[in-house]
């Protein structure tokens, strides 16, 4: 078999893969960058030490333990506390001044992964006395994440890397305080986590939940295809609130989608945007 034949064999393979999962578990992977789904499947295959993509479909239409066990590599949790530390401090700068002028502050983090994101938000906005009226809703669509998210429980060898980054968003306390450590493990305050809502959503698949006054949702567009960015970037516009904020991953932008002149650019360089007063 030619090396093009294989290719395209393997593509099929990745179709019916990902169709199989749609049907059997209502996970919709069909729109996700062909590339991006490629190397997660090469690596899952390497894990259960299978030789192709159609043996590992026959393994998760018939054993859904095993699915939840690819859903680990399908949705890879890639993320740290305070990420892109600019980004933090553009919140503090341009966008905590206007949440303040609400009664009460509905964020949503979509994509949440294992929550360092949404904890990291939770510090931040009880440093700008908005954590009382704020409320954090932290999606995603694999359970293993959520729970790890729901836990607040990160690896002792990252603080370091974490207080850092903290310092550089403009952190106004000692990091150490906002965790106790346990063993190799770092404990975040629960009451960070008080108005805290983890939950199971698909911007593939489901609709808008709430109306939001910031939406935080980086590096996970560059996982999906032109058609799944557009539908995210929807949702995200209906669920938004009269000239709501935007927060994107630094590789992505919203310049050439279908809701680009729905949004405008706050601080560019940041990928935080605000959504366009109506024409």
């Amino acid at each position: 078999m030619s090396h093009g034949e294989a290719g395209h064999n393997a593509s099929i393979e990745l179709g019916l893969l990902v169709e199989a999962i749609y049907q059997k578990y209502g996970y919709d992977f069909r729109d996700y960058s062909g590339a991006s789904l490629r190397r997660r499947v090469r690596h899952a295959l390497a894990q259960f030490d299978l030789p192709t993509i159609s043996a590992l479909q026959e393994k998760v239409l018939h054993e859904p333990a095993s699915f939840q066990h690819l859903l680990q590599y399908l949705t890879v949790p890639v993320s740290e506390m305070f990420r892109d530390p600019t980004y933090f401090l553009a919140l503090r700068e341009q966008v905590v001044p206007v949440l303040r002028t609400y009664p009460s502050v509905k964020i949503w983090v979509a994509g949440c992964s294992t929550g360092e994101e949404a904890w990291s938000l939770a510090i931040l906005l009880r440093e700008e006395d908005l954590l009382a009226r704020a409320m954090i809703y932290a999606t995603d669509i694999n359970p293993a994440s959520l729970d790890k998210a729901r836990k607040g429980v990160f690896p002792l060898a990252s603080m370091q890397e974490y207080t850092r980054n903290y310092q550089r968003a403009g952190g106004r306390e000692a990091f150490a305080s906002y965790y106790a450590t346990d063993d190799n493990a770092a404990l975040f305050d629960r009451s960070l986590a008080r108005n805290m809502t983890f939950a199971d959503h698909s911007l593939a698949t489901d609709s808008v939940f709430a109306e939001t006054h910031f939406i935080s949702c980086r590096n996970v567009l560059i996982y999906f295809n032109r058609a799944l960015q557009d539908r995210a970037l929807g949702l995200f516009h209906d669920s938004l609130c009269h000239r709501g904020f935007l927060g994107l991953g630094s590789k992505e932008s919203i310049d050439f989608s279908a809701h680009a002149r729905h949004f405008e650019p706050l601080v560019r360089q940041e990928r935080l945007y605000r959504k366009a007063a109506p024409l």
